[in-house]
Formats: structure tokens, C-alpha cells, sequence
């Protein structure tokens, strides 16, 4: 069973950066060109927000928001996901998680995820 967990997130000041990891486990081995993963997160009086994807092939894609600003990758293993954040607003202040897609098309849509870690929080002050 595939998990996955969050660690990384902190407060910071606006103009900063943070860098989110996402540890994966229980991924067996036919699962490891039929993937693909995202970041997305969860304002205060927003709804869950795709900000982020990549697929096993590397391919990448970004949410408006977040473009320019915010990277996605992964290490060489498949077993942890990154999200480096730079240039930060308050407006970035949320709940970040990592969720993984049984499929390589990119989505940024919740709804699509099957697997999800419990989150990590960023706060970002003016």
C-alpha cells in the first residue's frame, strides 16, 4: 500500500523559500512508469488547490499561481518528491500535501488522486 509523508513546511518571511519533501513508500515495481504526482494545498477559506505535477517521465506542470515561483521533482530513486517554493506571499499560506495519481496525465484536479499524505503547513508573513 502506497503511503506517503510530508515534512518540510515552516513559517517564513514574504520574499523566502521553503522546500517540501514527500516520502514515498509501498510502490511496487509495476507501478513505476503508471504514476504520476502532485503537490496541492488547502487556503484558509479556499478550496484544495493543484498546484503542481510530474509524471515517472518527468514531465512537469504548473498552476498559474505558482509558476516561475514554485519547482516539483523528484530524486533519482522515485522515493521522495520535492516542492521548492521561492519568492513567497502570504497568499501562498496553506496546508501543503502531496498526492499520488495512478495515471502519467497531468491533473490538478483532487478528485483524481487515489493516495495522500496528511499535509504540512506553510506560513508566509508580510
Amino acid at each position: 500500500q502506497v503511503q506517503l509523508v510530508e515534512s518540510g513546511g515552516g513559517s517564513v518571511q514574504a520574499g523566502g523559500s521553503l522546500k517540501l519533501s514527500c516520502a514515498v513508500s509501498g510502490v511496487s515495481e509495476y507501478m513505476f512508469s503508471t504514476y504520476g504526482m502532485g503537490w496541492h494545498r488547502d487556503a484558509p477559506g479556499q478550496e484544495r488547490e493543484g498546484i503542481a505535477w510530474i509524471n515517472f517521465a518527468s514531465v512537469t506542470d504548473y498552476a498559474d499561481s505558482v509558476k516561475g515561483r514554485f519547482t516539483i521533482s523528484e530524486d533519482n530513486t522515485k522515493t521522495t518528491l520535492y516542492l521548492q517554493m521561492n519568492n513567497l506571499t502570504p497568499e501562498d499560506t496553506a496546508m501543503y500535501y502531496c498526492a499520488r495519481r495512478d495515471s502519467i496525465f497531468c491533473s490538478f484536479f483532487p478528485s483524481d488522486f487515489r493516495v495522500w499524505g496528511q499535509g504540512t503547513q506553510v506560513t508566509i508573513s508580510s
